[in-house]
């Protein structure tokens, strides 16, 4: 393991040499449009406009969530002191639960929390499938899920792609006690959603369940926030839902959504329910007020959407390669690893934040800088990084234009 340790090290080293390492960077102002940032070598925080929050609607900074968060510790403490099985759960996580349950139009218990939305992945899959039961993956699916076919056989079909997933779905139809297709609502690298109601009939003419996570969908698609599933109008047909409280919902945390008898076996069965403390009243009383503002304040997704138009709009007039994104999800595609840590590093030096994505998180040629927008970010802030990149572009080429040239 020191081995494996010093090797990786030096890549790091190779990385930070070259002005490319821009992870795990100090931020000492909460998280924004604006985030106060210590760059490599500099004496003090440097204000950046930030494109690396996943806190889509800004109710992290909202204070009527600040001020909930702040009225649970005094009323109960900053923390559950155990886990759910063993005197952890308290009313504010059953409140939570119905609440999560009710949100999708499910009966009250059928909803179940875990600390992290990690977890909710991890550790539902791993729950319920064995090694008599196959997993099927979409391949550009979260590493949570993934994770979560650890214990059981596992068969990836490729992104979207109805056609393999239907070769792998009559290949394992007699084959398997429990077959289980996951995807997500909304892909985490390229922004684009999931075709859920081709993917839901397949899955049940194979006699297959669905599971979908729509971490980046809710509170961004549909009408009223509720994700994909109310894009397409299925919130009622999948077999389970899990996502995350740590965008959308201000916080941290994770839930799945599925009927009550399976919800009941993994709050009994499920080990990181069971053996992990349960969530603060501080983090539990921000998600409750923040579910609340996605109902009472219909304008932060009005506006959120507003700046996904504009932005798309500005980088497509670039040339950039943004791909399919549908989201609040946008990626710069560049193709090239080396030149998507030198964007990054440009870009970092005009004042913007954003996350280089090289390998081994997506393919060596499908590297890109990945972006997030806030309904909190302004249009001086979305023109300062469309600038930032016109110039990064002229510098070293990222756009399509460029790629053109090139291939010429």
């Amino acid at each position: 393991m020191y081995a494996r340790a010093e090797l990786f090290s030096n890549y790091l080293d190779f990385l930070d040499d070259r002005g490319h390492l821009n992870y795990r960077m100090v931020c000492t102002s909460g998280c924004g449009p604006e985030i106060q940032v210590m760059l490599p070598g500099r004496a003090k925080p440097e204000p950046l406009v930030g494109l690396v929050s996943n806190d889509y609607l800004g109710f992290t900074q909202h204070p009527k969530v600040k001020q909930a968060a702040i009225d649970a510790v005094i009323a109960y403490g900053t923390g559950s002191g155990a886990s759910p099985a063993i005197g952890g759960h308290f009313s504010f996580h059953q409140q939570l639960e119905e609440a999560v349950a009710g949100f999708f139009n499910r009966d009250k218990d059928s909803a179940i929390l875990y600390t992290t939305g990690y977890t909710s992945n991890s550790a539902t899959i791993q729950c319920l499938m064995k090694k008599e039961d196959i997993a099927i993956f979409d391949m550009a699916v979260h590493a949570s899920v993934q994770e979560g076919g650890l214990l059981t056989n596992v068969k990836t079909f490729l992104h979207n792609d109805l056609d393999k997933l239907e070769h792998v779905l009559k290949s394992a139809q007699h084959n398997y006690r429990t077959k289980m297709v996951v995807i997500d609502g909304v892909y985490s690298q390229d922004g684009d959603m999931a075709p859920v109601d081709k993917i839901l009939a397949l899955t049940k003419n194979y006699g297959a369940y669905l599971v979908i996570d729509d971490a980046h969908g809710i509170g961004v698609i549909g009408k009223t926030g509720r994700g994909v599933l109310e894009l397409y109008d299925l919130l009622g047909e999948v077999d389970l839902i899990t996502g995350t409280f740590s965008k959308t919902f201000a916080s941290i945390g994770g839930y799945v959504v599925g009927r009550p008898e399976l919800i009941r076996l993994l709050k009994f069965q499920s080990r990181q329910h069971l053996f992990s403390a349960a969530g603060t009243p501080a983090d539990i009383a921000a998600i409750l007020q923040s579910m609340i503002l996605l109902q009472e304040e219909p304008q932060w997704m009005t506006k959120l959407w507003e700046n996904i138009h504009y932005f798309r709009e500005g980088l497509l007039n670039l040339g950039m390669d943004i791909g399919t994104t549908e989201s609040a999800i946008i990626p710069v595609k560049v193709g090239d690893p080396k030149k998507t840590g030198e964007a990054g590093r440009l870009l970092l030096e005009q004042g913007i934040y954003t996350n280089p994505i090289i390998y081994p998180a997506v393919s060596r040629k499908d590297a890109r800088i990945r972006m997030s927008l806030m309904a909190t970010h302004t249009k001086e802030q979305l023109d300062k990084a469309l600038k930032a990149f016109a110039r990064v572009d002229n510098e070293i080429g990222i756009s399509k234009h460029h790629k053109s040239l090139i291939e010429i």
